[in-house]
């Protein structure tokens, strides 16, 4: 493209993703001019109906969201209805809620390595493809990923919508023996969970770095998936680093009930999914935070276990902040959930109720927890008889997408800044593998965008 040459790439429909969305990508003079990914579905009127419902309807509505993380709707859900009535789950029915949700993390993840991200490190159109030159490792996915949902389904009564799950903690809970045959499938998983980890360290990463804040809940001690508090990692040039920098910088950790205060949402003319901001810059919320923030307590197996793969000590302040390399850091903790989920299993004892009492009571709840995507944030407001009032919903993509719209300029951006020039179909691979690296609801499989050019 010649430095006078204008170009617009005007992706019209994304296919095959969790929503509807499009790419409008727009050059001028050699420089990357907007790049905006638009999010064009019909609004869902999530927030608006559950208003009128009683408390003890949230959990199962909220979970129809997504039929990829619908425990993460439902702990979210839960944890901040139970915060509105002055409830707090705790002992083996927390244990409980953090095994199913294991569950999810690994078939969430695992779905996400093989069957959408591998195939851009390989060379291949789709895990199709893939399957017919990498066909142990596909193979290998999918039982991994089949071992996520046998745990949703003992535990949540399906794998997908579970139904299990309810306020104070489930309609009913397993007996010790039940959970046996799992422990046995799980330690099979590890092995498979190691090799999947060893496998995508040795894929080629482009040298990359996001320069944003990184947010997430941490809960000291254990690596947070369904408690802890909103912190929040300082982007790199605020310190005068590099975006591609590996160290950890500041953090700063506010109450959940100010998230609201923190994170403002806002519409924009582009998409109907709002946009969100942290204190006013873009952040990123997702596994590159999480590592971030809380790496330093996954326990030494896991954490040598990234070493080897190459992504540093967390313990010493090592943070991966290439979103090429957020597969790696989906791998770890693939790893670390089939070890937390056999931990849990190993400790539990049933209740003696699957369930604590939830009265009704006036007031706002908060809610949040860490969905294979991101910090998934709840708030509910009852009256006195638990008639909801209020309610909003932050979901993972909310928040990421000022940040992948970042990072497509600045990929871009780099690309031509190289002198090369590059094609239509070479820019739109491109953008492709940038968007599927962050994982959002509206990525999908490879070779999703429809192009059109148009030249000015």
């Amino acid at each position: 493209m010649s430095r006078r040459e204008s170009k617009v790439l005007q992706v019209a429909s994304l296919a095959r993703v969790e929503g509807e969305g499009a790419l409008h990508l727009r050059l001028h003079d050699g420089e990357v001019a907007e790049a905006r990914l638009k999010i064009y579905e019909p609004p869902r009127f999530f927030e608006a109906f559950l208003r009128g419902r009683a408390h003890t309807e949230p959990p199962d509505l909220t979970s129809r969201v997504c039929g990829i993380c619908p425990v993460a709707y439902q702990m979210s859900a839960c944890r901040a209805i139970e915060d509105a009535c002055g409830i707090v789950v705790d002992g083996q029915l927390a244990g409980l809620r953090r095994l199913l949700y294991c569950g999810e993390w690994i078939e969430s993840q695992t779905l996400h390595i093989y069957l959408l991200h591998a195939p851009d490190f390989l060379g291949a159109d789709s895990v199709i493809d893939l399957a017919r030159t990498h066909r142990a490792h596909v193979e290998r996915g999918l039982a991994l990923k089949q071992t996520g949902n046998a745990l949703m389904e003992l535990l949540g009564g399906r794998a997908i919508h579970p139904v299990n799950v309810r306020l104070g903690g489930f309609h009913r809970v397993p007996a010790r023996s039940e959970l046996r045959p799992l422990a046995e499938r799980l330690k099979r998983a590890r092995d498979d969970a190691e090799a999947t980890l060893s496998w995508v360290a040795g894929f080629e990463f482009p040298d990359a770095g996001i320069d944003t804040a990184l947010l997430a809940l941490v809960e000291p001690g254990v690596y947070a998936i369904a408690s802890g508090a909103p912190t929040a990692m300082a982007a790199p040039s605020t310190a005068g680093l590099p975006a591609d920098s590996d160290r950890a910088l500041a953090t700063r950790t506010f109450p959940l009930a100010a998230f609201p205060d923190h994170v403002i949402e806002t519409q924009v003319p582009h998409s109907t999914a709002l946009h969100a901001l942290l204190d006013g810059e873009r952040h990123l919320t997702g596994t590159l935070a999480r590592y971030a923030l809380s790496g330093r307590w996954l326990p030494p197996d896991v954490r040598q276990a990234a070493r080897q793969a190459g992504l540093g000590d967390p313990r010493e302040g090592a943070v991966c902040r290439n979103p090429f390399r957020s597969i790696v850091v989906r791998a770890v903790e693939v790893l670390y959930a089939v070890g937390e989920a056999l931990r849990l299993i190993d400790a539990y004892e049933p209740p003696p109720r699957p369930y604590l009492d939830v009265p009704p009571r006036a007031g706002t709840g908060h809610g949040a927890t860490e969905a294979p995507r991101g910090l998934l944030y709840h708030r509910y407001r009852l009256d006195a008889a638990g008639t909801v009032t209020d309610a909003s919903l932050v979901p993972p993509t909310a928040q990421n997408q000022a940040a992948i719209e970042q990072d497509l300029r600045r990929t871009v951006q780099e690309r031509l800044s190289t002198g090369s020039h590059p094609s239509d179909a070479e820019l739109t691979a491109l953008c492709e593998r940038v968007i599927r690296n962050h994982d959002p609801c509206i990525s999908c499989s490879t070779h999703f965008l429809d192009l059109t050019v148009a030249r000015g």
